[in-house]
């Protein structure tokens, strides 16, 4: 099963893509804790329980990224513990990371979302920005035409 199908699995599953509900669904606590500024967030495995720590200064829009990618990790790596999301380090350097990012792209962008926009001129860093994806990972979708 590729990323793409393993999200649009959830997004059925569960009606949403919201990856806080999400979590909330599939028993992965997620809580915001005040950390340095270049940590956006991590992924914790302890006695099966499953965490989401978010850094709590974090906007709006990051914060639902990060919580993506960190739920990403709960289901594609779920007994793994994650190194810290950096800010400076979107740009994936190892396998895990990489594939976090391409499953938290493909929950929050669904192929949908992005028919809704075809017939304006917004391109697709305008259409993932509104959906809270950086524009560092945004080449990560995987898009049908």
């Amino acid at each position: 099963m590729d990323v793409k199908e393993i999200a649009e699995n959830l997004i059925n599953k569960y009606d949403t893509n919201n990856p806080f509900l999400l979590a909330e669904y599939m028993n992965v606590i997620v809580c915001e804790r005040d950390m340095h500024e270049e940590i956006m967030g991590f992924y914790k495995y302890n006695r099966k329980n499953k965490f989401i720590v978010l850094n709590m200064n974090l906007n709006k829009l990051l914060k639902k990224f990060t919580a993506a990618h960190e739920l990403s990790h709960a289901i594609l790596h779920p007994g793994s513990n994650t190194p810290f999301l950096r800010s400076n380090t979107l740009y994936p350097i190892g396998k895990i990371e990489r594939e976090a990012n391409q499953l938290a792209v493909e929950i929050l962008l669904p192929d949908k979302f992005i028919y809704e926009h075809q017939d304006t001129n917004m391109t697709i860093n305008e259409i993932g920005g509104m959906y809270g994806i950086p524009n560092e990972v945004l080449h990560l979708k995987n898009f049908y035409h």
